[in-house]
């Protein structure tokens, strides 16, 4: 990667995905946070002043970017001169954010997204970087209908389906045909803390607002295949999923239930799940983790609390591989919601997207 570092731009800046943006990008050898942007009641402060009293991460605000001027991201002919790409994490409705991502797009500045809006759109590459780096090969596509050069939109999945669909990647050569999964999900995946939502101390919810259709959908356009100008979603497997809020501060857990059209083994799945990397690691990406799978032999293991920083947040970690009485096998996968599965996912995606050429200096 040759310097300067890219110069990119956190565009929802104050929020907790925004957040975890500036920390992950604090000492990046690629990317260097140049500007953060919010809303306009925001605009004008300081960053330190923006968040006085709204942080909501343990790590402190970085030292580089209290004194950084908050933009308003809506004024995108401002920003974009001034950034090689942004990630976008902004809290705004559907219609509006799918507005803002593209005309950011048209002016020439690849976006990376951690919002939904653009997750069903054809050409937009929805992408874990270990599973279907592919993906980007869409992206020509999308820059005719836009009428860009250089500018794009891309995405990474629901934080829900990290737990699972990296467990599940590396069996898919023994036929995926019914999974049933339940997912047990951190507070910090509705951007809280228990300060801030004290009504889910000791608590269990049984409902998140959009959480099981997406954990059923998102994962067959990651395993879907280039059809023409975008993606055509996979037909198999068939997906189950119930998403449930529970009481803890970091970390989904997944339990997993799995139907083959041809049975592995437990020595052929563990083999699968031990050997598996993706181009990150190949590639030795910045953000990968290696191993990208952390596998478990103890029968109470992962756990939220221990196991979610493994390969320092970026890693899926699994356990308690055993026969199902209805499936075939089930087991138990975890990850970290608001690194892997949110903005340190983007960031992995921003790697992979960079060394294939999709993202390079405007100056």
């Amino acid at each position: 990667m040759a310097q300067p570092r890219l110069r990119v731009g956190i565009i929802g800046a104050t929020g907790m995905v925004g957040q975890r943006f500036l920390t992950l990008l604090e000492n990046h050898p690629w990317f260097k946070v140049t500007l953060v942007a919010a809303s306009s009641a925001s605009a004008g402060k300081t960053y330190a002043q923006a968040v006085a009293g709204r942080w909501l991460l343990e790590t402190p605000v970085p030292e580089a970017v209290k004194t950084l001027v908050v933009q308003d991201a809506s004024r995108v002919s401002e920003i974009a001169p001034h950034v090689d790409f942004v990630f976008c994490a902004v809290d705004m409705p559907k219609a509006d954010i799918m507005a803002l991502e593209e005309a950011y797009a048209r002016a020439e500045t690849p976006v990376v997204s951690n919002n939904s809006a653009h997750r069903n759109t054809a050409d937009v590459p929805m992408i874990i970087p270990e599973i279907n780096p592919e993906h980007a090969l869409v992206i020509p596509a999308q820059r005719k209908r836009l009428g860009t050069k250089v500018g794009f939109v891309a995405v990474k999945p629901n934080c829900s389906i990290q737990s699972y669909v990296p467990l599940l990647h590396p069996l898919r050569e023994f036929g995926l045909k019914a999974v049933s999964v339940c997912t047990y999900q951190a507070i910090s995946g509705a951007g809280k803390t228990f300060q801030t939502w004290p009504e889910m101390v000791d608590n269990v919810i049984p409902f998140i607002k959009g959480e099981d259709e997406k954990s059923e959908a998102e994962p067959m356009k990651i395993w879907g295949g280039l059809n023409g100008g975008g993606i055509e979603n996979a037909a198999l497997p068939r997906i189950g999923a119930q998403c449930i809020r529970v009481a803890a501060s970091d970390g989904h857990l997944a339990a997993v239930s799995v139907n083959f059209e041809r049975k592995p083994t437990a020595e052929e799945v563990l083999a699968r799940w031990k050997s598996f990397e993706g181009e990150p690691q190949k590639l030795h990406l910045p953000s990968a983790p290696v191993p990208f799978i952390h596998v478990f032999d103890e029968p109470d293991r992962p756990q939220t609390r221990l196991d979610r920083d493994l390969g320092k947040g970026m890693a899926v970690s699994v356990g308690r591989l055993r026969p199902d009485a209805l499936f075939d096998w089930k087991f138990v996968g975890l990850s970290h919601n608001t690194v892997r599965g949110a903005a340190g996912g983007a960031v992995l995606t921003a790697e992979l997207l960079t060394t294939g050429g999709y993202i390079s200096p405007k100056r």
